[in-house]
């Protein structure tokens, strides 16, 4: 008597799936050290701790930081005085913690040292002379940081290449460009090349502004889509680095890319019929998210990981001095 199969029909009938897992992705170093900043606070002084603005931009992270005693804030006279209080990573202007040394708030600065050198590099253009371009989105908390080092009208913003085309800087002899850290790199590179060619004698920065993590990021990205017929991008709409990486996959030709805040976001009738997605993760999403879409994969297809490596990121920033180890 023939034996019926014991393989479930509903397993069986499952369509193949190759995930190409991109390498680097997820929470890069600034990420990291913001997030630890607010656990150290937690440990070492007790809840709550306020955070000014979401640490990162990821509402995973900041739901789980708030349950274990963050409150965040928006403005810094929702703090109690005499609270402890945490700068974001993407940096603030010099009037908050000014003012928190004002209201008697104890402050810790969670900016990433990536931020804090663009900082540095506004300050020295600024003390030197130098009109300063920054190339960023308006808007954005970092952008708003880095303006905000110096006085109203200081920095004149570019965010675009009809941006870049059309400035009018005071005086186009002493000029300085800088960046936001998570822009797109071909496009940022495309405003540049504008710039140079309408102000021949701009300073440039001495290292490269467009951070590691996010030129990693889009190299993996780029390598994804080549291969993909779908490229997913586990992130938030709020997160610069993350959007760049959905704009990349587009422009490097791949015939779909979404960005997701997790399994539950998975446009699974987007991807009826394809047979190879590209999944990577942007610099504030943590590994968790990553690993759930992977598994809400597994249930609907008959998954193969392949890891596609293009680099390994070995960066740590150290805690700030008033977190004891």
């Amino acid at each position: 008597m023939a034996r019926t199969s014991s393989i479930p029909a509903s397993r069986a009938a499952k369509p193949k799936l190759t995930i190409l897992l991109a390498s680097p992705r997820g929470f890069c170093a600034g990420v990291d050290r913001a997030i630890q900043i607010v656990e150290r606070a937690l440990s070492q002084f007790g809840a709550p701790v306020y955070v000014r603005h979401e640490i990162v931009h990821n509402r995973f992270v900041v739901e789980s930081l708030e349950a274990k005693g963050a409150v965040f804030v928006d403005e810094l006279h929702e703090v109690p005085a005499g609270a402890h209080v945490i700068f974001s990573a993407h940096g603030v202007a010099r009037s908050v913690p000014a003012e928190a040394e004002k209201r008697g708030l104890a402050h810790i600065d969670a900016t990433c040292p990536l931020v804090s050198k663009v900082h540095y590099e506004a300050i020295r253009h600024h003390e030197a002379g130098r009109g300063i371009i920054l190339i960023g989105h308006a808007g954005h908390p970092e952008v708003i940081g880095t303006m905000g080092q110096l006085p109203d009208g200081a920095v004149l913003l570019v965010e675009s290449l009809a941006d870049a085309e059309k400035i009018t800087p005071g005086d186009p002899a002493r000029l300085a460009y800088i960046t936001q850290t998570t822009l797109s790199v071909d496009d940022t590179a495309a405003i540049v090349a504008v710039l140079r060619r309408r102000f021949p004698a701009i300073s440039a920065p001495r290292r490269e502004d467009i951070c590691y993590a996010t030129t990693n990021r889009q190299m993996a990205v780029k390598a994804l889509a080549a291969r993909a017929e779908a490229v997913v991008v586990v992130g938030a709409a709020n997160s610069s680095n993350s959007m760049r990486l959905v704009e990349v996959a587009r422009q490097a030709g791949c015939v779909y890319a979404a960005l997701v805040r997790g399994a539950e976001d998975m446009p699974w009738d987007r991807l009826e019929g394809f047979s190879r997605l590209g999944l990577t993760a942007g610099a504030s999403a943590p590994e968790v998210l990553v690993q759930e879409v992977i598994e809400a994969c597994r249930a609907r297809y008959a998954v193969t990981i392949e890891d596609v490596v293009v680099t390994q990121e070995d960066v740590h920033f150290n805690l700030p001095r008033s977190l004891s180890a």
